[in-house]
């Protein structure tokens, strides 16, 4: 199962002009709107497939929030666990 969701990930999110628009900030393509998961294993399991090391992650009030590095950057998003979707994020690069 876990599989069909790192294949999905990477399926949409390499196609950004059919599901999503690529965020510029990002160079691995994350942006508002990708499906990461509905579970917090989900979430960091897919962050860890696109390269990003996860710092620490947590679910409570009705979010996902996770908190990850990459190279000499480093980001945040919020997923929903209703749809998997990335509804806020943030990346920068030090």
């Amino acid at each position: 199962m876990r599989m069909l969701v790192q294949i999905a990930v990477l399926t949409t999110l390499a196609a950004p002009g059919l599901a999503l628009a690529q965020d510029a900030t990002c160079p691995q393509g994350l942006a508002t709107g990708a499906v990461l998961g509905k579970t917090l294993d989900e979430v960091g399991t897919n962050l860890t497939a696109l390269g990003f090391e996860i710092r620490k992650g947590e679910a409570e009030d009705e979010k996902i929030e996770v908190y990850f590095t990459a190279d000499a950057a480093m980001g945040e998003v919020y997923v929903s666990p209703e749809t998997g979707m990335i509804t806020k994020m943030s990346y920068e690069t030090e």
